[in-house]
């Protein structure tokens, strides 16, 4: 990922944790650049393979879909890819380098931010990902926890380059914008209803956020 000193540049955003159609659709009309799928059947947000490429078939082009998993066997990976049209792996646990990098497919690395994180060493360590997510550490839970970190732990000359998870919601994305700058943020537990169910009122509100805060 990387980002121009153009002022202008618009923020991507991905929205994560989609479970329906309906929550699908409404994404992508709002704008969504990415839309999440969550394979890993802890989450509440889980969505089986056979449902997530239903819906996935359903939508239209230039929509990127990204497949999530938390320390997931090689396997079980493989035969997801197998099975669906994901087009981009998110490892969101505690996947070594070479782990990610043997399924032939572009990933980001999500590292889970705690005061000690030397988020530089961390993204050194994944040469081969296309991309970095920042997410807040809550010991045993990965990702989809509605809290934030301290945004000021991110190097200035890295955030024009990651996507900003952790606690973003529609009254919040406009200041995390403002003070991170970041290529894309990330969705999930901030635009729901209830868990695994989206509110279509706040992703539109999210994507006006996004747009405002862009285009000043």
């Amino acid at each position: 990922m990387s980002r121009s000193d153009d002022r202008h540049q618009r923020t991507r955003v991905k929205i994560c944790g989609l479970t329906t159609l309906d929550d699908a659709q409404v994404a992508v009309r709002c704008g969504a650049d990415a839309l999440g799928f969550v394979f890993y059947d802890q989450s509440p947000r889980y969505v089986t393979p056979e449902a997530a490429q239903s819906i996935m078939s359903q939508l239209p082009m230039f929509v990127q879909h990204v497949g999530l998993f938390v320390n997931a066997s090689a396997d079980a990976v493989q035969s997801i890819v197998d099975q669906t049209a994901i087009s981009l792996l998110q490892f969101h646990g505690d996947e070594t380098p070479d782990y990610c990098d043997q399924f032939n497919r572009p990933y980001i690395k999500a590292i889970r931010v705690k005061e000690d994180t030397d988020v530089v060493y961390e993204m050194s360590r994944f040469s081969n990902a296309c991309g970095f997510l920042l997410d807040a550490y809550v010991a045993d839970k990965f990702g989809g926890t509605g809290q934030s970190f301290n945004w000021s732990l991110i190097p200035s000359d890295v955030a024009p380059t990651i996507a900003l998870a952790g606690g973003l919601t529609p009254s919040n994305i406009g200041h995390a914008i403002e003070k991170v700058r970041p290529y894309a943020v990330d969705v999930s537990g901030g635009v729901e209803q209830r868990k695994g169910l989206k509110s279509h009122q706040k992703i539109i509100d999210f994507m006006t956020h996004v747009r405002r805060v862009d285009t000043h």
